[in-house]
Protein backbone atom coordinates (compact mmCIF):
# COMPACT_ATOMS: atom_id res chain seq x y z
CA UNK A 1 0.00 0.00 0.00
CA UNK A 2 1.31 3.46 -0.90
CA UNK A 3 1.97 6.06 1.76
CA UNK A 4 -1.10 7.98 2.90
CA UNK A 5 -1.38 11.74 2.38
CA UNK A 6 -0.89 14.12 5.28
CA UNK A 7 -4.58 15.11 5.14
CA UNK A 8 -5.68 11.48 5.51
CA UNK A 9 -3.16 10.87 8.27
CA UNK A 10 -4.43 13.87 10.27
CA UNK A 11 -8.07 12.86 9.94
CA UNK A 12 -7.39 9.25 10.92
CA UNK A 13 -5.34 10.44 13.91
CA UNK A 14 -8.15 12.76 15.06
CA UNK A 15 -10.58 9.85 14.68
CA UNK A 16 -8.52 7.83 17.17
CA UNK A 17 -8.04 10.84 19.47
CA UNK A 18 -11.74 11.54 19.98
CA UNK A 19 -12.86 7.90 19.83
CA UNK A 20 -10.82 6.95 22.88
CA UNK A 21 -11.22 10.26 24.70
CA UNK A 22 -15.00 9.92 24.79
CA UNK A 23 -14.70 6.57 26.57
CA UNK A 24 -11.81 7.35 28.91
CA UNK A 25 -13.37 10.49 30.35
CA UNK A 26 -16.02 8.45 32.18
CA UNK A 27 -14.82 4.83 32.30
CA UNK A 28 -11.76 5.18 34.55
CA UNK A 29 -13.85 6.48 37.42
CA UNK A 30 -17.04 4.49 36.74
CA UNK A 31 -16.52 1.87 39.48
CA UNK A 32 -15.98 4.61 42.07
CA UNK A 33 -19.06 6.48 40.77
CA UNK A 34 -21.20 3.35 41.14
CA UNK A 35 -20.04 3.04 44.75
CA UNK A 36 -21.10 6.65 45.38
CA UNK A 37 -24.65 6.07 44.11
CA UNK A 38 -24.97 2.84 46.10
CA UNK A 39 -24.55 0.29 43.32
CA UNK A 40 -22.56 -2.65 44.73
CA UNK A 41 -22.12 -6.41 44.46
CA UNK A 42 -23.65 -8.24 41.51
CA UNK A 43 -25.32 -5.09 40.14
CA UNK A 44 -21.97 -3.33 40.04
CA UNK A 45 -20.25 -6.24 38.27
CA UNK A 46 -23.10 -6.40 35.75
CA UNK A 47 -22.87 -2.68 34.95
CA UNK A 48 -19.09 -2.87 34.59
CA UNK A 49 -19.70 -5.80 32.23
CA UNK A 50 -21.86 -3.69 29.91
CA UNK A 51 -18.65 -2.96 28.00
CA UNK A 52 -17.99 -6.67 27.54
CA UNK A 53 -21.57 -7.41 26.47
CA UNK A 54 -21.40 -4.49 24.05
CA UNK A 55 -18.60 -6.28 22.20
CA UNK A 56 -21.17 -8.87 21.07
CA UNK A 57 -22.22 -6.32 18.45
CA UNK A 58 -18.67 -5.87 17.12
CA UNK A 59 -18.71 -8.63 14.46
CA UNK A 60 -22.21 -7.63 13.33
CA UNK A 61 -21.28 -3.95 12.93
CA UNK A 62 -18.10 -5.13 11.20
CA UNK A 63 -20.21 -7.23 8.81
CA UNK A 64 -22.37 -4.18 7.99
CA UNK A 65 -19.22 -2.20 7.17
CA UNK A 66 -17.78 -5.12 5.15
CA UNK A 67 -20.91 -5.67 3.05
CA UNK A 68 -23.41 -2.80 3.02
CA UNK A 69 -22.32 0.72 3.96
CA UNK A 70 -19.07 2.74 3.93
CA UNK A 71 -17.28 2.26 7.24
CA UNK A 72 -17.02 5.98 8.03
CA UNK A 73 -20.82 6.37 7.77
CA UNK A 74 -21.39 3.38 10.05
CA UNK A 75 -18.97 4.96 12.53
CA UNK A 76 -20.86 8.28 12.44
CA UNK A 77 -24.23 6.63 13.13
CA UNK A 78 -23.09 4.48 16.07
CA UNK A 79 -21.28 7.45 17.65
CA UNK A 80 -24.36 9.66 17.40
CA UNK A 81 -26.60 6.98 18.93
CA UNK A 82 -24.01 6.35 21.63
CA UNK A 83 -24.01 10.02 22.61
CA UNK A 84 -27.75 9.88 23.28
CA UNK A 85 -27.55 6.73 25.43
CA UNK A 86 -24.57 8.01 27.44
CA UNK A 87 -26.28 11.32 28.21
CA UNK A 88 -29.42 9.51 29.38
CA UNK A 89 -27.27 7.22 31.58
CA UNK A 90 -25.99 10.29 33.42
CA UNK A 91 -29.55 11.15 34.43
CA UNK A 92 -30.21 7.74 36.04
CA UNK A 93 -29.53 6.46 39.55
CA UNK A 94 -31.28 3.07 39.69
CA UNK A 95 -29.02 0.08 38.89
CA UNK A 96 -31.39 -1.38 36.28
CA UNK A 97 -31.76 1.83 34.29
CA UNK A 98 -28.06 2.69 34.56
CA UNK A 99 -27.24 -0.77 33.23
CA UNK A 100 -29.77 -0.52 30.38
CA UNK A 101 -28.46 2.86 29.22
CA UNK A 102 -24.79 1.91 29.47
CA UNK A 103 -25.46 -1.40 27.70
CA UNK A 104 -27.17 0.45 24.83
CA UNK A 105 -24.19 2.81 24.67
CA UNK A 106 -21.68 -0.03 24.66
CA UNK A 107 -23.53 -1.88 21.89
CA UNK A 108 -22.90 1.24 19.81
CA UNK A 109 -19.44 2.11 21.09
CA UNK A 110 -17.47 -1.13 21.43
CA UNK A 111 -17.69 -2.02 17.72
CA UNK A 112 -15.89 1.26 17.01
CA UNK A 113 -12.58 -0.13 18.33
CA UNK A 114 -12.45 -2.72 15.56
CA UNK A 115 -14.12 -0.38 13.06
CA UNK A 116 -11.63 2.46 13.53
CA UNK A 117 -8.78 -0.05 13.25
CA UNK A 118 -10.19 -1.40 9.98
CA UNK A 119 -10.66 2.14 8.59
CA UNK A 120 -7.13 3.16 9.54
CA UNK A 121 -5.55 0.03 8.08
CA UNK A 122 -7.58 0.45 4.86
CA UNK A 123 -5.80 3.74 4.20
CA UNK A 124 -2.34 3.07 5.63
CA UNK A 125 0.15 0.19 5.79
CA UNK A 126 -0.76 -2.10 8.69
CA UNK A 127 2.69 -1.76 10.25
CA UNK A 128 2.20 2.03 10.39
CA UNK A 129 -1.06 1.60 12.29
CA UNK A 130 0.54 2.19 15.75
CA UNK A 131 1.57 5.69 14.61
CA UNK A 132 -2.11 6.48 14.07
CA UNK A 133 -3.42 4.47 17.02
CA UNK A 134 -1.11 6.41 19.37
CA UNK A 135 -3.50 9.36 19.07
CA UNK A 136 -6.09 7.20 20.82
CA UNK A 137 -3.67 7.02 23.75
CA UNK A 138 -3.18 10.79 23.56
CA UNK A 139 -6.95 11.25 23.61
CA UNK A 140 -7.26 8.91 26.59
CA UNK A 141 -4.61 10.85 28.49
CA UNK A 142 -6.09 14.21 27.48
CA UNK A 143 -9.44 13.13 28.95
CA UNK A 144 -7.92 13.90 32.35
CA UNK A 145 -8.10 17.59 31.36
CA UNK A 146 -11.88 17.46 31.82
CA UNK A 147 -11.50 16.89 35.57
CA UNK A 148 -8.79 19.55 35.89
CA UNK A 149 -10.88 22.16 34.08
CA UNK A 150 -13.99 21.26 36.08
CA UNK A 151 -12.25 21.38 39.47
CA UNK A 152 -9.60 24.07 39.04
CA UNK A 153 -11.18 26.57 36.67
CA UNK A 154 -14.95 25.97 36.80
CA UNK A 155 -14.79 25.42 40.59
CA UNK A 156 -16.92 22.27 40.43
CA UNK A 157 -16.68 20.63 43.90
CA UNK A 158 -16.09 17.14 42.47
CA UNK A 159 -15.67 15.43 39.11
CA UNK A 160 -14.70 11.80 39.76
CA UNK A 161 -17.54 9.94 41.41
CA UNK A 162 -20.25 12.10 39.77
CA UNK A 163 -22.39 11.90 36.61
CA UNK A 164 -20.50 14.80 34.99
CA UNK A 165 -17.98 12.54 33.18
CA UNK A 166 -20.88 10.74 31.46
CA UNK A 167 -22.16 14.03 30.02
CA UNK A 168 -18.63 14.95 28.91
CA UNK A 169 -18.33 11.62 27.13
CA UNK A 170 -21.64 12.20 25.35
CA UNK A 171 -20.46 15.61 24.09
CA UNK A 172 -17.22 14.15 22.72
CA UNK A 173 -19.21 11.35 21.06
CA UNK A 174 -21.15 13.96 19.06
CA UNK A 175 -17.85 15.50 17.95
CA UNK A 176 -16.62 12.04 16.92
CA UNK A 177 -19.77 11.43 14.87
CA UNK A 178 -19.30 14.68 12.95
CA UNK A 179 -15.61 13.98 12.40
CA UNK A 180 -16.41 10.52 10.99
CA UNK A 181 -18.24 12.15 8.09
CA UNK A 182 -14.98 13.83 7.01
CA UNK A 183 -12.96 10.59 6.91
CA UNK A 184 -11.75 9.10 3.61
CA UNK A 185 -14.33 6.91 1.95
CA UNK A 186 -14.01 3.24 2.95
CA UNK A 187 -16.31 1.24 0.70
CA UNK A 188 -17.55 -2.21 1.84
CA UNK A 189 -15.04 -4.66 0.26
CA UNK A 190 -17.49 -7.60 0.15
CA UNK A 191 -20.50 -5.70 -1.21
CA UNK A 192 -22.64 -7.85 -3.51
CA UNK A 193 -20.99 -11.15 -2.60
CA UNK A 194 -23.12 -14.19 -1.65
CA UNK A 195 -24.17 -14.13 1.99
CA UNK A 196 -24.67 -16.93 4.53
CA UNK A 197 -25.99 -17.09 8.09
CA UNK A 198 -22.40 -16.81 9.32
CA UNK A 199 -22.02 -13.62 7.31
CA UNK A 200 -25.30 -12.23 8.65
CA UNK A 201 -24.08 -12.74 12.20
CA UNK A 202 -20.71 -11.21 11.38
CA UNK A 203 -18.92 -14.44 12.29
CA UNK A 204 -17.14 -15.27 9.03
CA UNK A 205 -13.88 -14.62 10.90
CA UNK A 206 -14.54 -17.86 12.82
CA UNK A 207 -13.24 -19.70 9.75
CA UNK A 208 -9.77 -18.49 10.72
CA UNK A 209 -9.97 -20.68 13.85
CA UNK A 210 -9.13 -23.68 11.65
CA UNK A 211 -5.56 -22.42 11.72
CA UNK A 212 -3.80 -23.77 14.84
CA UNK A 213 -1.68 -20.70 15.48
CA UNK A 214 -4.63 -18.35 15.07
CA UNK A 215 -6.66 -20.50 17.49
CA UNK A 216 -3.84 -20.37 20.05
CA UNK A 217 -3.63 -16.59 19.60
CA UNK A 218 -7.37 -16.23 20.23
CA UNK A 219 -7.30 -18.52 23.30
CA UNK A 220 -4.37 -16.73 24.95
CA UNK A 221 -5.87 -13.33 24.14
CA UNK A 222 -9.12 -14.41 25.83
CA UNK A 223 -7.37 -15.75 28.93
CA UNK A 224 -5.06 -12.72 29.17
CA UNK A 225 -8.10 -10.50 29.64
CA UNK A 226 -8.81 -12.07 33.03
CA UNK A 227 -5.73 -10.61 34.77
CA UNK A 228 -5.91 -7.50 32.56
CA UNK A 229 -9.50 -6.82 33.68
CA UNK A 230 -8.68 -6.42 37.36
CA UNK A 231 -6.72 -3.29 36.42
CA UNK A 232 -9.14 -2.16 33.72
CA UNK A 233 -12.33 -2.38 35.79
CA UNK A 234 -11.28 -2.41 39.45
CA UNK A 235 -8.13 -0.31 39.73
CA UNK A 236 -10.20 2.73 40.74
CA UNK A 237 -11.39 0.72 43.77
CA UNK A 238 -7.80 -0.23 44.58
CA UNK A 239 -6.50 3.33 44.24
CA UNK A 240 -9.34 4.74 46.33
CA UNK A 241 -8.52 2.19 49.05
CA UNK A 242 -4.91 3.44 48.95
CA UNK A 243 -6.08 7.02 49.54
CA UNK A 244 -5.76 8.44 46.01
CA UNK A 245 -8.10 11.39 45.41
CA UNK A 246 -7.63 12.09 41.68
CA UNK A 247 -8.26 8.64 40.27
CA UNK A 248 -8.79 9.58 36.62
CA UNK A 249 -5.63 11.69 36.48
CA UNK A 250 -3.61 9.05 38.33
CA UNK A 251 -4.64 6.26 35.96
CA UNK A 252 -4.12 8.53 32.96
CA UNK A 253 -0.38 8.43 33.63
CA UNK A 254 -0.59 4.99 32.03
CA UNK A 255 -1.94 6.57 28.85
CA UNK A 256 0.68 9.33 29.06
CA UNK A 257 3.42 6.69 28.92
CA UNK A 258 1.45 4.82 26.27
CA UNK A 259 1.72 7.84 23.95
CA UNK A 260 5.46 7.23 23.69
CA UNK A 261 5.48 3.45 24.02
CA UNK A 262 2.89 3.02 21.25
CA UNK A 263 5.38 4.54 18.81
CA UNK A 264 7.79 1.74 19.70
CA UNK A 265 5.33 -0.95 18.58
CA UNK A 266 6.27 -0.54 14.91
CA UNK A 267 9.97 -0.83 15.79
CA UNK A 268 9.30 -3.86 18.00
CA UNK A 269 7.30 -5.58 15.27
CA UNK A 270 10.09 -4.96 12.77
CA UNK A 271 12.91 -6.07 15.05
CA UNK A 272 11.17 -8.74 17.13
CA UNK A 273 8.13 -9.89 15.17
CA UNK A 274 4.55 -10.22 16.43
CA UNK A 275 5.20 -13.14 18.80
CA UNK A 276 7.98 -11.53 20.81
CA UNK A 277 6.33 -8.11 20.80
CA UNK A 278 3.17 -9.65 22.26
CA UNK A 279 5.25 -11.65 24.75
CA UNK A 280 6.82 -8.36 25.88
CA UNK A 281 3.29 -7.08 26.54
CA UNK A 282 2.48 -10.08 28.73
CA UNK A 283 5.81 -9.70 30.55
CA UNK A 284 4.88 -6.07 31.30
CA UNK A 285 1.61 -7.33 32.78
CA UNK A 286 3.58 -9.59 35.10
CA UNK A 287 5.67 -6.57 36.13
CA UNK A 288 2.50 -4.56 36.84
CA UNK A 289 1.12 -7.03 39.37
CA UNK A 290 4.48 -7.72 40.97
CA UNK A 291 4.79 -3.95 41.49
CA UNK A 292 1.29 -3.75 43.00
CA UNK A 293 2.05 -6.71 45.26
CA UNK A 294 5.39 -5.38 46.52
CA UNK A 295 4.04 -1.84 46.83
CA UNK A 296 1.38 -3.05 49.24
CA UNK A 297 3.50 -5.51 51.20
CA UNK A 298 6.36 -3.07 51.76
CA UNK A 299 4.29 0.14 51.74
CA UNK A 300 6.20 1.62 48.79
CA UNK A 301 3.74 3.92 47.05
CA UNK A 302 5.84 4.72 43.98
CA UNK A 303 5.68 1.06 42.91
CA UNK A 304 1.98 1.59 42.15
CA UNK A 305 3.02 4.08 39.48
CA UNK A 306 5.24 1.46 37.83
CA UNK A 307 2.18 -0.76 37.53
CA UNK A 308 0.29 2.14 35.94
CA UNK A 309 3.08 3.33 33.64
CA UNK A 310 3.60 -0.07 31.98
CA UNK A 311 0.03 0.06 30.66
CA UNK A 312 1.33 1.30 27.31
CA UNK A 313 3.57 -1.74 26.88
CA UNK A 314 0.72 -4.08 27.76
CA UNK A 315 -1.92 -2.48 25.56
CA UNK A 316 0.37 -1.45 22.72
CA UNK A 317 2.54 -4.53 22.38
CA UNK A 318 -0.01 -7.23 23.23
CA UNK A 319 -3.39 -5.89 22.08
CA UNK A 320 -2.37 -3.57 19.24
CA UNK A 321 0.22 -6.15 18.19
CA UNK A 322 -2.67 -8.61 18.07
CA UNK A 323 -4.66 -6.28 15.81
CA UNK A 324 -1.74 -6.12 13.38
CA UNK A 325 -1.47 -9.93 13.44
CA UNK A 326 -5.20 -10.06 12.57
CA UNK A 327 -4.68 -7.57 9.69
CA UNK A 328 -1.94 -9.81 8.27
CA UNK A 329 -3.89 -13.03 8.75
CA UNK A 330 -7.43 -12.12 7.64
CA UNK A 331 -8.51 -11.82 3.97
CA UNK A 332 -9.42 -8.30 2.84
CA UNK A 333 -13.14 -9.05 2.49
CA UNK A 334 -13.50 -9.89 6.22
CA UNK A 335 -11.07 -7.36 7.71
CA UNK A 336 -13.69 -5.39 9.67
CA UNK A 337 -15.33 -8.62 10.91
CA UNK A 338 -11.95 -10.02 11.95
CA UNK A 339 -11.06 -6.85 13.87
CA UNK A 340 -14.49 -6.98 15.48
CA UNK A 341 -14.00 -10.65 16.32
CA UNK A 342 -10.81 -10.08 18.32
CA UNK A 343 -12.56 -7.37 20.36
CA UNK A 344 -15.50 -9.72 20.90
CA UNK A 345 -13.11 -12.35 22.27
CA UNK A 346 -11.03 -9.96 24.41
CA UNK A 347 -13.00 -6.92 25.51
CA UNK A 348 -16.22 -8.89 25.09
CA UNK A 349 -16.10 -12.44 26.42
CA UNK A 350 -12.74 -12.05 28.19
CA UNK A 351 -13.74 -8.84 29.94
CA UNK A 352 -17.10 -10.33 30.92
CA UNK A 353 -15.49 -13.39 32.53
CA UNK A 354 -12.77 -11.20 34.04
CA UNK A 355 -15.22 -8.77 35.63
CA UNK A 356 -17.11 -11.48 37.49
CA UNK A 357 -14.03 -13.58 38.29
CA UNK A 358 -12.07 -10.62 39.62
CA UNK A 359 -15.10 -9.21 41.41
CA UNK A 360 -15.49 -12.54 43.21
CA UNK A 361 -11.74 -12.66 43.92
CA UNK A 362 -11.74 -9.19 45.48
CA UNK A 363 -14.90 -9.94 47.47
CA UNK A 364 -13.31 -13.15 48.78
CA UNK A 365 -10.41 -11.17 50.22
CA UNK A 366 -12.57 -8.35 51.58
CA UNK A 367 -13.91 -8.03 55.11
CA UNK A 368 -16.50 -5.53 56.26
CA UNK A 369 -16.89 -4.29 59.83
CA UNK A 370 -19.50 -1.60 60.57
CA UNK A 371 -19.74 -0.88 56.81
CA UNK A 372 -15.97 -0.26 56.64
CA UNK A 373 -14.29 -2.48 54.04
CA UNK A 374 -10.79 -3.88 54.43
CA UNK A 375 -9.11 -5.43 51.39
CA UNK A 376 -6.37 -8.06 51.37
CA UNK A 377 -4.80 -6.72 48.18
CA UNK A 378 -1.57 -8.70 48.70
CA UNK A 379 -3.41 -11.99 48.17
CA UNK A 380 -5.31 -10.59 45.20
CA UNK A 381 -2.13 -9.42 43.45
CA UNK A 382 -0.25 -12.65 44.26
CA UNK A 383 -2.93 -14.77 42.56
CA UNK A 384 -3.16 -12.39 39.59
CA UNK A 385 0.63 -12.44 39.14
CA UNK A 386 0.72 -16.24 39.13
CA UNK A 387 -2.00 -16.43 36.47
CA UNK A 388 -0.17 -13.93 34.24
CA UNK A 389 3.13 -15.83 34.50
CA UNK A 390 1.36 -19.05 33.47
CA UNK A 391 -0.20 -17.33 30.42
CA UNK A 392 3.15 -15.92 29.33
CA UNK A 393 4.68 -19.41 29.46
CA UNK A 394 1.80 -20.92 27.46
CA UNK A 395 2.03 -18.20 24.82
CA UNK A 396 5.75 -18.72 24.33
CA UNK A 397 5.35 -22.49 24.11
CA UNK A 398 2.30 -22.73 21.86
CA UNK A 399 2.11 -19.70 19.54
CA UNK A 400 3.99 -19.32 16.26
CA UNK A 401 3.61 -16.31 13.97
CA UNK A 402 3.38 -17.74 10.45
CA UNK A 403 2.13 -14.65 8.59
CA UNK A 404 3.91 -13.49 5.42
CA UNK A 405 5.44 -10.56 7.32
CA UNK A 406 6.88 -12.98 9.87
CA UNK A 407 8.42 -15.08 7.10
CA UNK A 408 10.02 -11.99 5.56
CA UNK A 409 11.35 -10.98 8.98
CA UNK A 410 12.89 -14.44 9.47
CA UNK A 411 14.65 -14.22 6.09
CA UNK A 412 16.12 -10.82 6.92
CA UNK A 413 17.36 -12.18 10.23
Amino acid sequence: MSEMSMSVRIRLSLMMFFQFMLFAVFWSQLAAYLDKIGVVGLSKSLILSSMAIGCLASPIIGMIADRFFPSQKVLAVVNLLGAVFLAVAGLQSQPVTVFACLLAFMLCYMPTWGLTGAIAMSHSPADKFPQIRVFGSIGWWASGAFSLVAIKWLKVPAFDGTATPLFCGAAVSVVSALLALTLPNTEPPAKGQPMSVMDALGLRALSLMKDRNFAVFILISFLAMIPFTIYWSYCSVFLEAQGFKYITITMNWGQFAEMFLMLMVTVALTKMGVKWAMAAGLLAMVLRYVAFYLGGVYQIGWLYFIGILVHGVIFGFFFVGGQIYIARKAPKEIQAQAQGFIFLVTFGLGLLVGNFANGALIDHFTTSVNSVKTYDWASVWAITTGLTVALLALFLLLFKDDTPAATAHAKRS
